[in-house]
């Protein structure tokens, strides 16, 4: 059975080499860079968070502990909250993945979604029932086997889980499922404002609205596989209460360490995957000219655009694992990148030719590892360049532009990496 970006099949070098906190002291973000020009400058502000969660906390507190400290004592001082025991009926959902994914599909009209979250957002759960909501979770939203492409009610149900644990603290033994839920479909959960809010009206869209259009473009991303559905993370709707926010999510799964190696090896997979996929001048193959000439557009546009964003969410993760580590949430940094070691499968290279087959989300993140990694793993920009600069050795990319896509992997990892966490 497919993992979704678990276990250990390549393994790491030097297990018990010297941990640090890379981009704690390194050069402060340069402008991005890329063929959008003013469009990237635009794209990149709106990348900020909605909420101001973790600068407001703090504030609150101060302003209110004068009101409420003595009531919480109070209330604190009692029996702890109990816990929440997963019944027997859901439980067994784990085993049965029809079953599991009629739970957590919330219907186009999140009409159901209610339902999901009375299933999964809980603050504490007893025993193993955390680690079983996770299996529930994997079991209904992933693809059946290798090779086959996610249905509508499955991508509904990722964002229903998206949506009921946005903004909230996830109890221990549910992060890695959930993280391999985002591995099963990194392309979607690694959309960058590529889909208009009028467009991102539904949690999901069959695969008939992912195909290219005449220029070669697909608002979901480049190399789709035909027949898949696609996630429409970007969906919100007041009325049902439900923002699926990526970037909250992803902070939250990143205090797990198997969940953080779980969402780096997929982001790593899916760096390779899409070099592998380009011309042998870093372009997209599918691009056609515009037809509209008041626009200007090259081979290389969406490319560009894409790496950008790539570089940007393993820069988060190193971002999120420096945050936790200074502020005590991550108390024994070496114990933490052992335990992410031990959960990372290996390196991924691209293939050294031009590939043309679109295999589905799933498949891309359960890549098989090409060999153990070299080097500091979590010098996520170190590893970046490596693939890349083995890539464009095999492939004969121009020095020209290896050195382009070089320039905005630092420029968007390191911008990441510095990116004010609110």
């Amino acid at each position: 059975m497919r993992d979704g970006g678990s276990g250990s099949d390549g393994g790491v070098d030097d297990p018990d080499e010297e941990t640090s906190v890379k981009g704690l002291a390194e050069e402060p973000p340069v402008e991005p860079r890329g063929r959008f020009g003013s469009l990237t400058r635009r794209l990149s502000l709106r990348g900020q968070p909605r909420k101001r969660r973790w600068a407001v906390v703090g504030g609150a507190v101060v302003v209110l502990a004068a009101g409420v400290s003595l009531p919480l004592a109070l209330a604190d001082s009692g029996d702890e909250k109990p816990c929440w025991r997963l019944p027997a009926s859901k439980r067994a959902l784990a085993d049965d993945a029809t079953a599991a994914t009629r739970a957590l599909d919330p219907g186009e009209d999140l009409e159901r979604l209610g339902s999901v979250r009375k299933l999964l957002a809980h603050e504490k759960v007893c025993d193993d029932g955390a680690r079983v909501l996770g299996e529930i979770v994997n079991t209904g939203t992933r693809a059946k086997s290798s090779g086959t492409p996610h249905t509508l009610a499955q991508a509904r149900g990722a964002y229903a889980v998206a949506a009921v644990l946005h903004d909230t603290e996830i109890p221990d033994g549910l992060a890695p499922g959930v993280a391999r839920m985002l591995a099963e479909y990194v392309v979607d959960s690694g959309r960058d404002d590529s889909i208009s809010d009028d467009d991102a009206n539904r949690p999901a869209v069959p695969a008939e609205e992912a195909q290219l259009d005449a220029d070669g473009y697909s608002r979901y991303g480049r190399f789709l596989a035909a027949g898949e559905a696609h996630v429409v993370f970007e969906h919100s709707d007041s009325y049902a209460d439900a923002d699926a926010n990526i970037e909250y999510l992803v902070a939250e799964l990143a205090k797990d360490p198997e969940a953080f190696a779980i969402l780096y090896d997929a982001e790593r997979a899916h760096f390779a995957y899409y070099l592998e996929r380009l011309t042998d001048s870093g372009g997209d193959p599918d691009f056609r000219p515009s037809t509209d000439t008041r626009f200007e557009s090259t081979p290389q546009d969406w490319p560009d655009n894409d790496i950008q964003d790539m570089s940007g969410h393993i820069g988060s993760l190193m971002k999120y694992r420096a945050a936790y580590t200074r502020n005590g949430t991550i108390p024994d940094l070496a114990a933490f990148d052992k335990a992410v070691r031990e959960h990372t499968r290996g390196t991924f290279r691209p293939a050294s030719r031009q590939l043309d087959d679109r295999p589905p989300m799933g498949d891309i993140a359960d890549r098989k590892a090409a060999g153990p990694v070299r080097g500091d793993l979590m010098d996520g920009r170190h590893q970046l360049f490596t693939v890349l600069e083995g890539w464009a050795e095999e492939r004969n990319v121009s020095a020209e532009r290896t050195a382009e896509i070089r320039q905005l992997v630092d420029d968007w990892y390191v911008r990441a990496l510095w990116m004010t966490i609110y």
